[in-house]
């Protein structure tokens, strides 16, 4: 297969800590972070690694920060495109509460860019695959990069007969919508999913029929809508599925969804049916929440749920 190429246009590195209780005012005595490569785009490539596929990341890195960040990838047998990026790559911070097992999640913004930096990170993602190729791109934009980012590189990749699957939130999904960006694959979470419909989706009834609207609206030839722990539902050419999620202990959901398209597109690229994407999908995320704060998905586990992910017409 040729390699899953991602994009990250606004990396993190990733630490988690745990602290006896969170409270104002005291310090807070953690224990010893845990330090991992973080983005939306970087997370798929590494699950991708993990479940034995070939991937490209490509990221904007800058600073000790994104030298850190490069050199956790390389660990992890991460082939790695660097983007340059004007100003420090972010970081974010997971703090666990012992005693309750809440997670507080903070994220900075990361540096902000100009239209030229957009201008050349598409181009540059766009030349690195070929037709028939998957490109991902999955995660939050940088300040200053346009929200219509999504539905450009759409227009491009379409020339060159690849494909895009696009998970990312806000006004750059938004855009990929209104634009009817007709991408090969188009994830949302139940949030994102409920705040673009403009209502409640109550049933996954209703999650396969707004999916399906956004299929025919030419957003997408394939939409799945996460419903947390119920499962996931998806609309395409070969109907509306929903695939259900199986019971496991939960320690931490950080991750679940990129754990997610890493391994539905991977199966995609591999030439499996959607449905059997899909399920691949599911296991992989409900793989991701059995392991601590920012962890991603186990291979063994991965394979040893996508039996207990059924699939079933809604």
């Amino acid at each position: 297969m040729l390699p899953v190429v991602t994009l990250t246009l606004n990396p993190a590195l990733d630490l988690a800590v745990e602290t006896a209780k969170v409270v104002p005012g005291p310090k807070l005595r953690c224990t010893a972070p845990a330090v991992h490569p973080g983005g939306g785009g970087i997370n798929v490539s590494r699950v991708i690694r993990r479940l034995g596929g070939r991937t490209l990341a490509i990221a904007a890195l800058g600073g000790a920060t994104g030298d850190r960040l490069a050199a956790l990838l390389e660990r992890e047998g991460v082939a790695l495109a660097p983007l340059p990026c004007r100003g420090e790559t972010r970081e974010g911070l997971t703090v666990t509460d012992a005693g309750t097992g809440q997670q507080f999640r903070f994220v900075l913004p990361g540096p902000a860019w100009r239209r030229r930096d957009a201008d050349s990170a598409l181009s540059a993602a766009v030349a690195a695959v070929g037709a028939g190729q998957f490109l991902v791109l999955s995660g939050s934009l940088p300040p200053g990069v346009p929200a219509d980012f999504a539905l450009h590189l759409a227009r491009r990749m379409a020339r060159k007969g690849a494909l895009l699957a696009v998970d990312t939130s806000g006004a750059a999904l938004a855009a990929a919508i209104a634009g009817q960006a007709r991408l090969a694959l188009l994830r949302l979470d139940a949030a994102e999913a409920e705040a673009q419909a403009g209502s409640a989706l109550a049933t996954a009834r209703d999650s396969a029929d707004y999916a399906q609207s956004l299929v025919k609206g030419g957003a997408a030839d394939r939409v799945v809508l996460a419903r947390g722990a119920e499962g996931s539902v998806m609309a395409g050419p070969e109907g509306r599925f929903l695939v259900r999620a199986p019971a496991v202990p939960v320690q931490s959901r950080i991750g679940a969804g990129d754990s997610f398209m890493a391994a539905m597109v991977l199966a995609l690229a591999r030439g499996r049916p959607p449905v059997r994407a899909l399920q691949e999908g599911m296991a992989a995320a409900s793989a991701a929440v059995m392991t601590p704060a920012t962890e991603l998905c186990r291979a063994t586990d991965v394979r040893r749920l996508i039996a207990a992910c059924p699939v079933e017409p809604v």
